[in-house]
């Protein structure tokens, strides 16, 4: 979703739903970002894509006028997320849907730790490449370039990569990074496997050191 949402027009309304804890005291929730919306659980499923797109507001959805007149525990999709998809596209403004709140829960491979001298983030997932893809942006990237590489802890590896636009700008079975086709940040290696290489799976913590 974080990567597909950029792609639709200004304005489009996204429905994500990964619910497993449906009918429990997580909320159902309406972000709206500077172009989108985004409608579903707020269990983490919107919240890389969102704070991605910047969150102007978050709400939870509690209008029942906006809801299906019978809501079921367990098809929260059908009852309450599909109607208040449909209502927002008819012109029902967000803050009739229910009361504004404050955040929304944030996963931690939503999170980067932001400090003087680094950054702290997360591996997303791994390709079936074996590149290593972040959850680091490209803005992100470019506060800690120096001289067109950075410095990056990868579990145990401490590397200096150099920042590409191609794989092939190293020679093969060389380490590099690239802002990949989801805009992240990506670690590789021309024709290898990375995440095989330096012992990588999704959830392990990167750190990128910032150039001072």
């Amino acid at each position: 979703l974080a990567s597909a949402a950029q792609y639709f027009p200004k304005g489009t309304i996204h429905v994500a739903v990964i619910d497993p804890g449906v009918g429990t005291a997580r909320s159902p929730i309406l972000v709206e970002t500077s172009d989108y919306f985004f409608i579903g659980p707020d269990n983490g499923v919107l919240a890389l894509a969102a704070s991605k797109q910047g969150v102007k507001s978050v709400y939870r959805i509690t209008n029942p006028k906006f809801m299906l007149p019978k809501v079921s525990a367990t098809f929260h999709g059908r009852d309450i997320f599909a109607p208040a998809a449909a209502f927002l596209s008819k012109g029902v403004p967000p803050q009739d849907f229910g009361p504004k709140i404050c955040n929304m829960f944030s996963p931690e491979f939503a999170k980067i730790l932001k400090m003087e001298s680094l950054l702290v983030g997360e591996v997303i997932y791994v390709d079936s490449f074996g590149n290593i893809i972040t959850n680091f942006t490209e803005e992100d990237v470019k506060s800690a370039v120096n001289v067109g590489f950075i410095h990056v802890k990868l579990g145990k590896n401490e590397l200096r990569l150099k920042i590409c636009k191609a794989y092939a700008e190293v020679e093969p079975l060389k380490p590099l990074a690239i802002i990949g086709s989801h805009d992240f940040l990506e670690i590789s290696i021309n024709q290898g496997n990375a995440a095989e290489t330096f012992g990588i799976k999704a959830g392990d913590k990167v750190t990128l050191y910032r150039s001072l």
